[in-house]
């Protein structure tokens, strides 16, 4: 039976006197592609950032492989096996692709950086972090970019290096903040479909964020949690979502407008 890579707790975030987040509790079992979704404003990416580090949350608990990671720094989370990507692509824009996927492995140095450089056995694990950058490339069918500067990708092309980058740290659990905001539909079907095969191949837990409910419904994810102000809405497989009136309610809000 799958485990859970990633539990929150009551987690809550408080600015000020606004509760951007309040009580939420959820799981991602390893294996497991679930997607979170809600109206603009309902705190999908205040969750993403509580749970990464980025934000210190209010209060309430969030444990990466049975560990407790609340209130830890980035970085420190990133050890653990959690690793996010953020809405809009953060590459390193003077860098090639290949660099900006050989950067995020974990684990690349002995405590002494000259020991490690001289040692055959940091020399060829270099060599497999080269080897796996370019494998993973090649599966995102971008291998011809590999020197390209990442200033001169596209948006779309931007995305699946992203993508890409995360998986190069060997996660565990993947937070995705829209990995498809503004990818054009056959490529954001073709990348929803490789983050399907990845859950399936490395046994990574996902947590994708995703506005569109029309697009993720379609989309093969095994469960979705659905935020609205703050709260879990309803948890459920996408057929469960797709005929829920209180779903249906919160996208369209009380004028049977999208919420802004």
């Amino acid at each position: 039976m799958a485990s859970p890579v990633l539990r929150v707790t009551g987690l809550t975030k408080d600015f000020g006197g606004l509760r951007a987040v309040d009580a939420v509790s959820f799981y991602v079992n390893e294996g497991e592609f679930v997607g979170l979704i809600g109206p603009n404003g309902c705190g999908k990416s205040t969750t993403f950032n509580c749970i990464s580090g980025m934000l210190e949350s209010t209060s309430g608990t969030v444990e990466v492989l049975g560990q407790d990671a609340t209130g830890m720094r980035p970085d420190q989370i990133q050890r653990l096996g959690l690793t996010r990507t953020f809405q809009h692509t953060r590459l390193w824009r003077e860098m090639t692709v290949i660099e900006n996927l050989l950067v995020p492995a974990r684990n690349q140095f002995a405590p002494n950086l000259l020991l490690s450089l001289l040692r055959p056995a940091s020399r060829n694990a270099e060599k497999r972090r080269v080897e796996d950058a370019y494998s993973l490339l090649e599966t995102l069918e971008i291998t011809h970019m590999a020197h390209n500067l990442a200033s001169e990708l596209s948006g779309g092309q931007s995305k699946l290096v992203d993508i890409g980058r995360t998986l190069m740290g060997t996660p565990s659990v993947l937070l995705l903040d829209e990995p498809v905001a503004g990818v054009a539909g056959p490529l954001a079907e073709r990348i929803f479909q490789f983050l399907r095969t990845m859950t399936s191949e490395r046994n990574v837990g996902m947590l994708v964020i995703e506005h569109n409910m029309d697009f993720i419904l379609r989309s093969d994810v095994d469960r979705i949690i659905v935020m609205d102000r703050g709260q879990i809405l309803m948890e459920g497989s996408p057929d469960e979502i797709r005929q829920s009136r209180d779903v249906i309610d919160a996208y369209l809000g009380d004028k049977g407008q999208p919420q802004e």
